[in-house]
């Protein structure tokens, strides 16, 4: 009996990281390793780099797990994510809670573990992770807003290797929010006459049209390449700064190529394979660069 507990537990724990997409974490996780690199002038503590993976972790899988929660009867209403655990009866709504619990005390533990800043924050940050999951109701700014929840990650991990924040940093927080936002128009994209059946739900697509709102992604895109290059050039990353640039660059325009209005049907490797690689890359590049 206790072995048949353990292992519906352990599916119904499984059930809960693919309801997730526990696996893109790796998403906003390079863009606070690098700014931990940035902040140590090199390599910190292999405690502050583990915490910090923790803190990210944790905070990302608890704003996911309260999306899925919050938006389980809308799930259940679009034919795209009607399957998920929640709508599809696969897991419990009172498991979901415990995961969600589980996951703010690992990040509360982790902002503890790093210092005093670290932890007077990490409330503040929390609550603004969670509003993201209700913007969607009220405003088409809600891209922006998962966008600036995102970038808090630079800023974070500067503040724990520091103690402190400085403004430098801000610049690749404010890159990561425009990549962000950019990419979540272009997967709310595929959502676009869903929305526009549903009063209760805003996108930026419902209200500018598909086209418009392609338009706006690579905005927020350009805006990215614009901020990347102030922080390459406020760090002096040198050529393989400018190399890593390149290579997001690069990315996105791929990215773009395969999303139009008329063809969602690649937007997954858009979302979710291209930018991961764009994350892992820079991470790599301006990695090197660092702690030469």
């Amino acid at each position: 009996m206790m072995q048949a507990e353990l292992n519906s537990y352990w599916t119904k724990f499984r059930r809960t990281l693919e309801m997730i997409k526990f696996e893109h974490s790796i998403f906003a996780l390079p863009f606070a390793l690098l700014a931990a690199l940035l902040a140590a002038r090199g390599w910190p503590s292999g405690w502050q780099i583990g915490w910090i993976v923790a803190a990210m972790v944790g905070a990302r899988s608890a704003a996911m797990t309260f999306n899925r929660i919050v938006d389980r009867d809308t799930d259940a209403r679009n034919p795209r994510t009607r399957m998920r655990a929640l709508p599809a009866g696969e897991l419990s709504l009172g498991f979901a809670l415990a995961f969600f619990v589980l996951a703010v005390a690992i990040y509360e533990l982790a902002a503890w573990e790093l210092n005093r800043l670290s932890l007077e924050l990490s409330l503040p940050a929390l609550a603004w992770l969670l509003f993201y999951s209700y913007t969607k109701r009220f405003t088409w700014l809600s891209h922006w807003v998962l966008g600036v929840a995102l970038g808090l990650a630079p800023a974070a991990a500067w503040i724990a290797i520091r103690g402190s924040l400085a403004w430098p940093i801000l610049w690749l927080s404010g890159a990561v929010a425009f990549w962000v936002a950019g990419f979540d128009i272009l997967y709310a994209s595929q959502d676009f006459d869903f929305d526009r059946s549903q009063p209760g739900l805003y996108s930026l697509p419902k209200r500018l049209g598909l086209s418009r709102a392609l338009g706006w992604a690579r905005a927020c895109h350009g805006a990215l390449l614009i901020l990347l290059a102030v922080t390459a050039a406020q760090f002096h990353l040198g050529r393989l700064g400018w190399m890593g640039w390149a290579v997001v660059a690069g990315l996105l325009g791929w990215e773009h190529s395969l999303v139009r209005k008329n063809d969602f049907s690649r937007v997954n490797t858009a979302f979710f394979t291209v930018n991961g690689y764009i994350g892992l890359l820079l991470l790599v590049i301006w990695g090197a660069a660092i702690v030469k």
